[in-house]
């Protein structure tokens, strides 16, 4: 990825492991139109005019506008608020700095929401963890105009990743949760249903705390599970009965409430769910298992828990920013919880049943094909970014570069996916660029959580009837790209009826179809395009 940076300072520091080419100082003459990525970072000048500074900061208003209007809008731009780094004014009531700045982030906001290809980047939330003494060092202002200490570029650094795996939709997917002294105080099998710590005073009140913000995450598309060493049935009365206790049976997708140890029941957890391992974060107030899950499970995420009760908000904020925070949620991310839980009540009703095209037929599965818009873009992008099992190419893509795409006369389309059990939403995906007599699909993925009803195979030969009787295709291209988790559908395109042509030494593999007679779909999928 490379970058071009708009500024009117010294950044050199904090972008120093990066492939970025910068403006000069204040200058919006060029546009380095090979970028893949524009930054507008302008800082907050310097002067003891206030009067100056102010009508200063509302003139980079017009700058950047004029500069938005020159990048296409398939490349994403990123947008640094505006900080006072050294904050200052002459009297108690001379506000026309800041009301400048706020008029400036303003602006910046309403670009991000207007547009699909640019993100606001709240540069406060780094510079509010460091007291004004440590964010400007005048020497380096003086010698090389750097508005930022060049001896918190590394931690600028580690920062901005973070906020690009932000803006890109890449986080974990699941929390593990213990419950005994973690999501309320106390022992239940010692302490019984009335006697744990959760709402009251402290430290009762820091675990409701704890749940309020973990249910919070569950709304935001983080799945809950549990896994604690309790008697069920227990579990189950609290559930029901305890009046403060915010997270409820409804708000888990699975659980383990058993004597086994923890490894074990965290891997049939992921199995359940039918997702990685690497997607896990396992909280747990005692180190003991902490550490066995580590060992074991070295894949899951096993952050240390607080050693008192009052750091609770704290951890839960730092869970969130370290493996759950994203730009914006999908509705998909919103229904995560009963999704899972529909995929369970789906493997129950699997088990009644002998033949397999029956129980397809039972689920009364409706799959609808739609374009790529406005609408679902992002959850598109999303799906690039998270996919991984059912992936045939596993290529991250934002939206800036779907959008990019769709100019270049991509065929982008997404699959929703739902049965008698529930609405599964936007799971799957395809992206196809045209060539010579057809396309090529350089994308092809699917949600774990929809496979296993063939509806992979059901997807792709719609997709290519469309393709033959509405653009006239002939021929149809295709490759697998091994990862070391897509190995499942290494045969996928032979299982369809492509033609093998070559294999390269890295194990990817590269197909053609040509599209004669129309492909049957089964009759119990039931598909609107």
């Amino acid at each position: 990825m490379s970058y071009y940076i708009f500024r009117n300072n010294t950044l050199e520091p904090l972008f120093r492991s990066m492939d970025v080419c910068y403006s000069g100082y204040g200058d919006i003459s060029s546009l380095d139109q090979e970028a893949d990525c524009y930054i507008w970072f302008y800082q907050l000048p310097f002067g003891f005019d206030r009067t100056c500074v102010s009508e200063e900061v509302l003139s980079y208003i017009d700058k950047l506008r004029w500069v938005i209007d020159r990048i296409p809008v398939h490349k994403s731009v990123l947008l640094f608020s505006l900080e006072d780094l050294c904050p200052f004014e002459w009297g108690g009531s001379e506000w026309s700095v800041r009301e400048s700045v706020e008029t400036y982030n303003g602006y910046l906001r309403s670009l991000a929401s207007e547009r699909s290809n640019i993100r606001y980047v709240d540069f406060s939330d780094f510079t509010c963890r460091y007291p004004s003494g440590q964010l400007l060092d005048w020497r380096f202002y003086f010698i090389s105009q750097m508005g930022v200490n060049p001896k918190l570029a590394s931690d600028f650094s580690c920062w901005f990743e973070e906020r690009l795996r932000e803006i890109s939709l890449f986080r974990k997917k699941c929390l593990v949760l213990d419950l005994d002294n973690t999501l309320w105080g106390g022992v239940l099998g010692e302490d019984g249903v009335d006697r744990i710590k959760i709402g009251g005073d402290y430290p009762g009140k820091a675990f409701l705390y704890f749940q309020e913000g973990l249910l919070e995450l569950a709304k935001r598309g983080v799945i809950l599970t549990v896994c604690s060493k309790n008697n069920e049935q227990d579990v189950m009365e609290v559930w029901e009965r305890h009046p403060f206790v915010l997270l409820r049976r409804e708000h888990f997708s699975a659980w383990r409430i058993n004597w086994q140890n923890k490894a074990d029941n965290i891997r049939e957890l992921s199995e359940e769910l039918n997702i990685g391992l690497d997607s896990l974060v396992f909280v747990d107030d005692n180190p003991t298992e902490r550490e066995l899950v580590r060992q074991m499970l070295p894949m899951v995420e096993v952050p240390e828990f607080p050693k008192q009760p009052y750091m609770l908000p704290d951890f839960l904020i730092s869970l969130s920013n370290r493996y759950f925070r994203v730009y914006s949620v999908t509705e998909e991310d919103k229904r995560k919880t009963e999704q899972y839980k529909a995929n369970a009540s789906r493997m129950r009703e699997q088990k009644k049943f002998m033949d397999f095209d029956q129980y397809l037929q039972s689920l009364e599965i409706e799959m609808r094909i739609e374009p790529m818009n406005s609408f679902n873009v992002s959850r598109i992008a999303q799906m690039t970014q998270k996919t991984n099992q059912f992936n045939l190419t596993t290529r991250r893509y934002s939206e800036s570069d779907l959008m990019g795409f769709s100019t270049e006369d991509w065929l982008i389309y997404c699959l929703s996916v739902k049965d008698r059990f529930g609405d599964n939403g936007i799971t799957g995906a395809i992206m196809l660029r045209p060539i010579d007599r057809g396309y090529e699909i350089d994308t092809f993925l699917l949600s774990c959580r929809i496979l296993g009803k063939g509806i992979e195979k059901a997807f792709l030969s719609e997709v290519l009837n469309r393709l033959r009787r509405d653009k006239n295709a002939k021929l149809i291209k295709a490759s697998y790209l091994p990862t070391a988790k897509n190995m499942q559908v290494s045969g996928f395109y032979e299982q369809v009826g492509f033609i093998g042509d070559n294999q390269d030494k890295d194990g990817g593999k590269y197909y053609h179809l040509e599209i004669g007679l129309e492909i049957k779909i089964p009759s119990y999928y039931k598909i609107t395009y």
